[in-house]
């Protein structure tokens, strides 16, 4: 894969890449069949967060992005599917952990990729909540461990 990938933070209170963001979501949301939220929802939230992304230079594309609450609660994380497999997510996840320390996030308890990928990088499950979603669906709470890979590599970033 031979791309041109920029890395931009857009701060709290700013709406810049929002539709890019939904549309992503949105894309995933049909081909996965999660990451259920309302339009307005998901706009507000956008804004209240940080929101780390990957854009594709070469193609004028959102690849991927995470919506990150003051705590390090991960409210969004999205990646393309064209874009899986190379890193992105454990990179957003990383860079996360590296401004936030503590690393938390929800994940519907059927979504066994998201619940895989969490657990690889170095989550714990430490709760199941039912009918967490909108829709009554379940979800887990993860928190990042300690020696998670995300840590290996945010202390690799740093250098």
């Amino acid at each position: 894969m031979s791309v041109n990938i920029e890395t931009q933070i857009v701060e709290r209170g700013d709406d810049e890449h929002v539709d890019a963001a939904w549309r992503l979501k949105e894309d995933i949301r049909e081909s996965d069949g999660v990451l259920r939220q309302r339009r307005g929802f998901f706009r507000d939230a956008y804004r209240r967060s940080t929101t780390y992304l990957y854009i594709d230079r070469s193609k004028d594309r959102l690849i991927g992005f995470a919506a990150v609450r003051r705590d390090g609660y991960i409210l969004f994380l999205a990646v393309d599917d064209e874009y899986r497999g190379h890193g992105f997510g454990k990179r957003l996840v990383a860079r996360v952990a590296e401004d936030y320390g503590s690393v938390t996030c929800h994940a519907r308890a059927t979504n066994r990729e998201a619940i895989g990928f969490y657990k690889h990088i170095g989550f714990e499950i430490t709760r199941r909540i039912d009918n967490y979603y909108e829709d009554g669906g379940d979800a887990y709470y993860l928190k990042l461990g300690e020696d998670s890979i995300t840590d290996k590599l945010s202390k690799f970033l740093r250098g």
